[in-house]
């Protein structure tokens, strides 16, 4: 009983230690975004307003479309993440091949190597193809950092699948789609979810390569904060951060349930 009480303890205390840790340097960036005229060695601002964050919705900001652009760019990056890392995450983590490890290095590679290094050789690249100063651009260049984190997930969770819950629902008549939607897919998912998180937050973070290909003509909140930053506008940079912040703490709080679950497909298929 009283080990039951210390170990719940020590969660609550790493929980909340934790929690300060991610909300504390928040703090003076909401501070900010309400201030006036703060200064040093004030504590607290001098006035306290709401016209950093009347400007931020208005139209002139840009922030509202810049910010509906970073969805769609991260959510876009992200489902080409899933749709080329699942298989590739699978081909790696059930099967042994000549050069496997070259593969996996190559994998890693954009991760390891500087990402404008490898921007400005494919800027060249997409300059021919047309691609240079467009959204969709800008989509594929961000599988670059995202596509390593996704395939290798899902290689961890391939390594270990058995294949043969696929082999018994084909041989009870189940059709490839019915399999992989009730056999495979349950498997897997929560993978999915965590390098489809993964993805959606390093695509929405990156801010060199979208200034590279997109050619400051593609606007996404990144960019758009860090003009504000380096104008010295603290109080529109507090309160464009505190929108950038939001999406990654909404995904984490949605998906902890399905992070901590438990595969679908270990106890049964489901019907077939």
């Amino acid at each position: 009983m009283e080990n039951t009480i210390a170990t719940r303890s020590i969660r609550f205390l790493s929980g909340a230690l934790l929690i300060f840790w991610l909300v504390i340097p928040l703090v003076p960036l909401g501070i900010w975004s309400f201030a006036r005229g703060w200064r040093f060695p004030d504590l607290l601002p001098q006035k306290w307003t709401l016209q950093a964050w009347e400007y931020t919705f208005s139209d002139v900001s840009g922030v509202l479309p810049s910010l509906w652009l970073t969805i769609w760019i991260a959510l876009a990056a992200t489902a080409l993440s899933i749709l080329v890392g699942v298989p590739a995450g699978r081909a790696l983590g059930l099967y042994k091949f000549r050069g496997k490890e070259l593969v996996e290095l190559l994998i890693l590679a954009p991760v390891i190597v500087p990402g404008i290094a490898v921007v400005l050789g494919i800027h060249t690249v997409f300059i021919t193809l047309g691609l240079t100063n467009t959204v969709w651009g800008v989509i594929l260049v961000h599988l670059i950092p995202t596509l390593p984190y996704m395939t290798l997930v899902m290689a961890g969770i391939f390594a270990n699948y058995d294949p043969a819950f696929e082999q018994q629902a084909r041989s009870l008549g189940a059709s490839p789609l019915k399999t992989f939607w009730y056999v495979t897919l349950p498997a897997i998912l929560p993978g999915v979810i965590v390098g489809g998180l993964f993805a959606f937050l390093v695509s929405w973070s990156q801010y060199i390569l979208t200034l590279i290909v997109g050619g400051g003509r593609v606007v996404t909140l990144p960019l758009l904060l860090f003009n504000f930053a380096t104008s010295g506008r603290n109080d529109i940079t507090g309160a464009i951060a505190m929108i950038y912040i939001l999406p990654g703490i909404v995904i984490l709080v949605l998906t902890a349930k399905q992070l901590s679950g438990q595969s679908g497909a270990v106890g049964g298929f489901g019907r077939v």
